[in-house]
Formats: structure tokens, sequence, C-alpha cells
């Protein structure tokens, strides 16, 4: 399929494109930040911020840079990292359908980047009960991503996970690849570049868990440096590490 996949199966329903005058922030009509340094439930080492040091748009890209820095944001927490986290939530969301990004990779020991999904009911019913679709993880392997669903009894270091390797001699951080999740009534599949990752449904679940994904979702970008996942940077982590995304598209079924 092509990238651009409006057609008889697919209706663009949202997007960016990011192209965005350079030095710009992303598009307030459609995004907004996460800020701060308290981990985010991970033990995270950044703070957040919404610097356009850490997110802005240039050259028709979205680029969150992560930098060894000092610095305490507003919430008074002193960290040794800053990156940027950012969210459609309360502006965009959508039950089912198809939601991709086309990214180049930023690559290094505690290094997190990702792509991933929230339920919008997050602020009501919490987490992992609002359910949470990550599309693309990675934690610093040069041909290797993570996608994964988060919900209630199979969260954290229990979320039903699956690995995948890139073709031969390919890379996440020296070109653009798609990732992409297609999700309908219980059945969620995860793409890179076309190719099928796993499809999960009700059936993956653990005995006497629920299925959390029929409600809408918003969308998160975001790079991580640190966490209990990836570990932590070394001294072969090299910094800034830039994550560029070209686009996010969401598609509705044209049905």
């Amino acid at each position: 399929m092509p990238a651009d996949r409006q057609n008889n199966e697919w209706k663009l329903a949202w997007s960016d494109e990011f192209n965005g005058a350079d030095g710009t922030g992303p598009d307030p009509v459609k995004w907004s930040f996460d800020l701060g340094g308290g981990g985010f439930g991970n033990d995270e080492f950044e703070t957040y911020t919404s610097r356009l040091k850490n997110v802005q748009q240039r050259d028709g890209n979205l680029v969150i840079t992560a930098w060894k820095e000092r610095y305490t944001g507003g919430d008074g927490i002193a960290r040794w990292y800053t990156s940027g986290r950012i969210k459609s939530k309360g502006m965009f969301s959508q039950t089912y359908g198809r939601f991709e990004a086309r990214m180049k990779l930023p690559l290094g020991k505690g290094i997190w980047p990702a792509f991933w999904l929230l339920g919008e009911d997050v602020g009501k019913v919490g987490w992992p009960q609002c359910g949470e679709i990550d599309v693309m993880e990675n934690i610093g392997e040069a041909s290797r991503i993570y996608s994964t669903v988060h919900g209630p009894g199979y969260s954290g270091g229990n979320g039903i996970l699956a690995k995948f390797n890139l073709r031969e001699g390919e890379r996440v951080d020296d070109s653009f690849h798609t990732y992409a999740v297609e999700w309908e009534p219980e059945r969620i599949r995860f793409f890179l570049d076309d190719a099928l990752i796993v499809e999960r449904t009700p059936k993956d679940l653990p005995a006497g868990t629920r299925w959390v994904y029929d409600h809408p979702f918003f969308v998160i970008l975001n790079v991580a440096v640190g966490g209990f996942w990836p570990k932590y940077p070394d001294a072969s982590t090299e910094f800034p590490q830039k994550m560029l995304v070209d686009y996010v598209r969401v598609y509705a079924r044209a049905s």
C-alpha cells in the first residue's frame, strides 16, 4: 500500500504532516505537552519540557531531541536530561482505525523512543484500566522494535509484547520506517513498513482479564531517557538524541 492510503478501504480522519515553519513548535490545535521530571511510573531520568530545544518542526519533520543537561522543571525536580513528549489528548481521539507514523529513531543505551496510544478515559479510570497500545518502542537495539498492549491484569512488565526484527541490513536510526496499528473490534494488528508484526485478540489475554480497546484512544510521541526497561545511559550514549517524525496519520474504515 502507498503511504497515502486514502482509498475505498480507508479515509483520512486526522493527520499532522509537520510542515510548519522551521523552528516552530508542534501545532497547538493538535498537540499539547506532558511536562516534568517525575519518572512517569518508569523511573525515567528526563524532564519533559515544551522548549523548542526539545520539540520543534524542522525540514518537514517533528524533531524531538533529548539532551544531557542539568535542568529543573516547573515541578521543582532536578534532572540530568531533558526531552519531549506530546499528546493529542483533548484534541483528537478515535475508536478503531489505522494509526501510523513515519519516523527515524534515535539510538543508544538508555534511549527509549515511542509511538503509542492511550485510552481517553485515563483521567477517570486510571492506568492500565484505560488501555494502552504501544505501536512502536525501541530500547537501543538497532534492528528491533517492540509492540505491546497493556490492560488490567497484563500491564507493565506483564504487558502482551511482540518483538520484531527489521530486514537484514536495515536499522531504525539510519532511515525512516512506517510504524502502524490497524485496530477494530476484538482485533489489533501491528505493522512495520506493511509487514505484519503480530495480531492480538481477546484470546491472547490472560485468563480472567478484560479487553479494554473499545473506546477512544489518543496519540503520544516521546523520547524517554532511562527507565526500568531500557535501563540507563552510560559512557557509550551520545547526546543529543533526535527522533524525526515525518507524519502521523489516522484513518477510519471507509465503510
